[in-house]
């Protein structure tokens, strides 16, 4: 007797995340090799011949990929077009900044003061830190928010603390009001404005207009020389943007990221069968704002130099911009756009491409470079309207 026994009711089977976003894979594979690569090219563990410099503009590279990631979670796949995420960049820059900058100097000051018939006593080094970091602003005290800067446990948990506690109060702030589309977007575009011009001023503690510098000399490494440091970087931001991949690779997976989708294509509709839509776009919002204060933290030591110009809209516009060149709705248009832009930025303004002679004008890719940008953004907008990432799909699923 055959049995017709059969279960009442069928499962689906849960599907694996490689098998939801196969694009996981390749990522990982390929940013393997390109680390593997760099690090055998490197001069400072390889055979030398990339230099230093490029070792740390690719490592630089790497972070702003991360944080374009972060802009496309919240924009490509929520439908929250923030125009200040940059600015959560900006402050994971600082507060490590604040650290390395304080570490550093402490160092030097103790080292000269070595030699001193009297040793120096904490409070006469901490004046001496002071006017050393402050004096070009013209202070000779230390500002409250330094008071732990000497502390590398709390300025990392700042990193994320900071950038995370904002976007958390403004976000609530904002959703709990239900302000949607072009409004909110000027809402964030209006904070970033107001904090990079409070950091303009001299009396907020981070040196006004001369920012943070020499962040690129890591106390306790002052040993080690920038080859290998550069390197270092370039690891460490390898590892952040694989990791933030993977994170957001699973947010925007499964039931969550079916709901945040739906929220981008019709708000109102989701929030009518009873998801709290508020709750959803504010942990988008804050955990993308907390992943760019890390990326922002591994890109200014890099760079060497922070300052507020660093957290002007125009970063956060530009952002934007390289999300869509690189294909809204897809985590690896997000990093192909940041890439695209960022190392022809860098080929175009670094004397790496030559300028070109029309008789009695000669034409300057320092002063047209952004014009190009700008070129660019139309044309993937009104010919790739899924930008880079799109026509790569259309290729790939394209049969024969």
């Amino acid at each position: 007797m055959v049995s017709t026994n059969q279960p009442d009711t069928a499962r689906p089977a849960r599907r694996s995340l490689l098998h939801t976003n196969p694009s996981v894979l390749w990522f990982m594979g390929l940013l393997g090799l390109f680390t593997l690569g760099v690090s055998i090219l490197s001069e400072g563990m390889g055979i030398g011949v990339l230099s230093t410099s490029m070792v740390k503009i690719l490592g630089m590279t790497l972070c702003l990929c991360l944080i374009a990631i972060c802009m496309d979670v919240v924009w490509g796949y929520c439908g929250i077009l923030s125009l200040g995420h940059f600015a959560f960049f900006g402050l994971g820059g600082y507060a490590i900044g604040m650290w390395l900058m304080y570490a550093r100097t402490e160092i030097v000051i103790r080292d000269s003061l070595a030699g001193a018939t009297i040793p120096p006593t904490e409070l006469e080094v901490t004046d001496a830190v002071t006017a050393q970091i402050f004096g070009v602003v013209g202070s000779s005290e230390l500002p409250l928010i330094w008071s732990f800067a000497g502390s590398l446990p709390i300025q990392l948990a700042m990193v994320v603390l900071v950038p995370g506690l904002l976007a958390l109060v403004f976000g609530w702030l904002a959703f709990r009001s239900r302000v949607t589309g072009v409004y909110l977007s000027i809402l964030t575009q209006a904070m970033t404005l107001a904090l990079s011009l409070y950091l303009f001023q001299n009396d907020t503690g981070l040196r006004g207009n001369n920012g943070l510098s020499g962040l690129q000399n890591i106390p306790g490494a002052l040993h080690v020389p920038q080859s290998v440091l550069s390197v270092w970087f370039f690891w460490a931001s390898a590892f952040a943007l694989g990791a933030g991949y993977l994170l957001f690779a699973w947010v925007v997976s499964g039931k969550f990221g079916s709901v945040i989708k739906a929220i981008r294509d019709n708000e109102t509709r989701v929030r009518f069968l009873g998801y709290n839509v508020e709750g959803y776009k504010l942990f988008v919002f804050t955990l993308t704002a907390v992943v760019s204060g890390i990326a922002g933290a591994l890109y200014y030591p890099q760079a060497g130099i922070i300052n507020p110009a660093e957290i002007a809209p125009i970063a956060s516009i530009y952002l934007a911009v390289w999300v869509a060149i690189g294909g809204r709705g897809r985590l690896y248009g997000a990093v192909i756009g940041a890439a695209t832009v960022s190392l022809m930025s860098s080929w175009l303004t670094g004397g790496g491409a030559p300028n070109i002679n029309f008789g009695s004008y000669r034409f300057l890719w320092t002063d047209w470079w952004l014009v190009v940008l700008g070129l660019g953004f139309v044309a993937v907008t009104l010919f790739f309207p899924k930008g880079i990432g799109g026509l790569f799909d259309y290729l790939v699923r394209k049969k024969p």
